[in-house]
């Protein structure tokens, strides 16, 4: 028996949440806000966008085009050691956090370093960024 993966594109589907946004947005000020409706989706929702698209990638949900392929299902075979520690880390990354943001965070609690080190580089937030296409 052969599974068939779902695959799905970051941009086309942040394009169509932009139109819903500009459509709603349009709707509240009775007349069509056009592209400067578009371009305050991108200005206040790609990151988000783009960083809950990436987690469903990382936890093999998704398969999105545009991400790393290497990146699907990762935290199903990955950090199984440090499964809590992880998910602390997914929790504060889901909330928009940064890596130095987490690193403090692990500081202040006395977290084991080498191991939100090892989360981090494993995951490589920075590298993961993707410009809007669309705007």
């Amino acid at each position: 028996m052969t599974t068939t993966l779902c695959t799905y594109s970051v941009f086309a589907d942040s394009e169509r949440e932009a139109l819903v946004y500009k459509w709603i947005e349009s709707e509240k000020a009775g007349h069509d806000l056009g592209e400067a409706a578009v371009k305050e989706w991108v200005r206040n929702h790609w990151w988000g966008y783009l960083r809950a698209r990436w987690i469903e990638h990382l936890e093999g949900r998704r398969f999105w085009l545009e991400l790393d392929r290497n990146d699907f299902g990762l935290l199903q075979c990955q950090f199984k050691d440090v499964e809590g520690l992880m998910g602390e880390i997914l929790r504060q990354i889901k909330e928009g956090k940064e890596n130095l943001d987490i690193i403090n965070w692990a500081l202040d609690r006395k977290e084991p370093m080498e191991q939100v080190l090892r989360v981090l580089e494993g995951l490589d937030i920075n590298s993961r960024r993707l410009s809007c296409k669309f705007e």
